[in-house]
């Protein structure tokens, strides 16, 4: 095998095993590592540096606005590359939204801040966090057709995991290199960052962020064109406006699609976002939690983090040898009892919420892993990278946009229990498992059709 290609039988040129795993894995690690820094510099640096002094809880809604805007874009960036990707090829487009992704987190570790330029700075950070959610729409998608169609035969979920590791390895990179930074400029005062870390160490994830890209970039341009696109292109079958043939062909494909990744998203941010906000709340306080300190939480965090990685890599074979759908019906099913078990796991001390946070990162690594095939299999290569980019963004603002201010208010409404927070993700959890009872297998299409 040379370091460029590696031949297969047939005499076409195919990319190698490594090549193909770097690929698939370095931009959706980016694309998880970048949500964890930007989520945590939201809540820690953004309401004090970006934001008008005043009120300090409107200061923090602005910034988790800026940080929501992410989610209006992905749908459109998901239209855009997709379009790209189906009619000009998936190398090309993968390179254009890694360097649009990369360049947008570098400049918001460059920024300026309110106090120095005004106004001006919000809006460039809303410029720079549009610009994210917009490659980001077109990042897994790409990344996961990389994955799946340069899979050997029978072998497809197992390389649709590559793409899904990069959210476990993600959150690992940016709360470690946040902790270590923490750890180097501590603060007197528990509430607020030190003055060193305000000033310039908030923004060193954001710039480290570039040699993954440089990584990246320089994997995917030695990546050659797939064999199922080419053969796409060969056949003459490529779509002149691909978005309206994916709507017009396979509307039901799209629906099924989007809710397949509902409990996958509301379970991903119930476990990060939120598990972070109830797990710091003071047991006495209004609305109470379960007064753990920033660091210990974290800390607890990446310990389940570490079984979301190894049960991602598990569900692949799983999903091959016993297929999709009779996984992912196996794991919903778990996932609507882990949310009944709420109560009584959190109740029962720090054993309690240790076993809280590895099952629920462990459901999340067997639903998250086979979707990298799955979604993929559901469309025609000609539409694949349109029908697959809008199932998983749309499904992240049906689940991901609104999963941490639904989860608030029904913690709040459950006077501080998350009974209720529970019930709704074993409610979101049932509709995904209506609709993979009303899909059908995929395990065995024809990847290249």
């Amino acid at each position: 095998m040379s370091s460029t290609s590696a031949a297969v039988a047939g005499g076409a040129v195919a990319n190698p095993r490594s090549r193909v795993i770097l690929a698939s894995l370095i931009g959706t690690t980016i694309e998880f590592y970048d949500f964890y820094v930007y989520a945590t510099a939201a809540v820690l640096v953004f309401p004090h540096l970006f934001f008008p002094a005043g009120n300090d809880t409107t200061a923090l809604l602005a910034s988790f606005a800026v940080f929501g805007a992410a989610m209006v874009a992905r749908p459109l960036g998901a239209i855009f590359f997709g379009h790209l990707g189906d009619k000009r090829g998936r190398k090309v487009t993968l390179v254009g939204a890694l360097l649009t992704m990369g360049i947008a987190t570098f400049l918001i570790g460059a920024l300026p801040t309110y106090h120095q330029v005004g106004w001006l700075a919000p809006a460039l950070l809303m410029l720079m966090r549009l610009a994210q959610g917009f490659a980001l729409g077109g990042e897994w998608s790409g990344a996961a057709l990389v994955a799946t169609e340069n899979a050997p035969a029978g072998k497809r979920a197992v390389y649709g995991t590559f793409p899904q590791l990069g959210a476990p390895l993600g959150f690992i990179l940016a709360n470690g290199l946040f902790l270590i930074i923490a750890a180097v400029l501590p603060s007197e005062d528990p509430s607020r960052p030190s003055q060193a870390f305000l000033e310039w160490g908030w923004r060193i994830p954001f710039l480290f962020s570039i040699v993954m890209v440089i990584v990246g970039l320089w994997v995917r341009l030695n990546l050659v064109e797939s064999a199922a696109f080419e053969k796409t292109v060969k056949a003459g079958k490529v779509r002149s406006l691909p978005l309206v043939s994916v709507f017009r062909t396979h509307t039901r494909e799209l629906v099924l699609g989007t809710f397949y990744m509902l409990a996958t998203y509301v379970l991903f941010y119930l476990m990060t976002t939120f598990s972070l906000s109830y797990g710091r709340a003071g047991v006495n306080a209004v609305l109470p939690g379960l007064g753990y300190d920033y660091t210990t939480f974290v800390l607890m965090m990446i310990i389940g983090v570490v079984f979301f990685g190894i049960f991602t890599m598990v569900s692949g074979p799983w999903a091959d040898r016993f297929g999709r759908r009779r996984t992912l019906i196996l794991v919903t099913l778990a996932i609507i009892a882990f949310g009944l078990l709420w109560v009584p796991l959190l109740a029962a001390g720090t054993f309690g919420v240790m076993a809280w946070l590895i099952l629920g990162f462990s459901l999340m690594g067997l639903t998250f892993g086979p979707m990298g095939a799955l979604l993929p299999e559901l469309f025609p290569a000609n539409v694949r990278y349109t029908g697959s980019g809008i199932s998983y963004n749309v499904s992240s603002i049906l689940g991901a946009a609104v999963a941490p201010f639904i989860a608030v208010a029904l913690w709040n409404w459950g006077g501080g229990s998350p009974f209720w927070v529970g019930v709704y993700l074993s409610a979101m959890a049932g509709l995904t498992l209506v609709a993979l009872l009303m899909g059908a297998e995929t395990r065995d299409v024809d990847i290249e059709a």
